[in-house]
């Protein structure tokens, strides 16, 4: 697994949720490029301390941009859902600030959500959403946040706007149901 660390300090909590499944390693955002994906069975993109809203985002979407040509699973989390999506040309809002536990939606049954009830808590921390873009299929929703989940449409990408490597057990389900779709992916592209 590759993690690309855009300066999140849950990027540690990924790193043992993700343990816990499988080796990974760990990148800047900034070092991330294509090869750094060679041999990885998956993507996850960590949070980051950046209001998209509030700074020239093409700095981060001409690094990421390689993201729309990979094959493998990619997980975007908190920033890195929203940088997903605006490589996808979602718009970006900003909204009232959220930095506690929110109850969330599940629209239908989806392997990322597998093992999860219909509603379950997540922790979120941010004050900025992003439209679900045109290729892309709303997953969750929840009364703070129209867009908390998402996928494309026929593409292995994922986004959550809440982190669920700081959701207790709930959340380290999510991350071992996305480890559980690379393998997947990974085996049906050995065939």
């Amino acid at each position: 697994m590759l993690i690309i660390d855009c300066g999140s300090q849950k990027t540690p909590f990924i790193e043992q949720a993700v343990d816990l499944e499988m080796d990974y390693k760990t990148i800047g955002l900034f070092d991330a490029d294509k090869d750094a994906a060679n041999d990885c069975l998956g993507i996850i993109i960590s949070g980051a301390p950046i209001l998209i809203t509030e700074v020239d985002n093409q700095p981060y979407l001409d690094q990421l941009s390689w993201l729309k040509d990979v094959t493998i699973p990619v997980f975007g989390i908190c920033f890195g859902h929203q940088i997903l999506g605006l490589l996808y040309d979602a718009n970006a809002a900003r909204q009232k600030e959220d930095r506690d536990w929110q109850l969330i939606e599940s629209l239908e049954n989806h392997p990322l959500l597998d093992k999860l009830p219909t509603e379950f808590e997540m922790m979120e921390d941010h004050c900025e959403s992003i439209s679900v873009p045109r290729d892309f299929n709303l997953l969750a929703v929840s009364d703070a946040c129209v867009n908390e989940a998402m996928y494309h449409k026929s593409k292995p990408l994922f986004g959550v706007q809440f982190h669920p490597e700081v959701s207790g057990n709930q959340g380290s389900i999510i991350i071992e149901n996305f480890v559980n779709i690379c393998r997947k992916t990974n085996a049906e592209s050995q065939k």
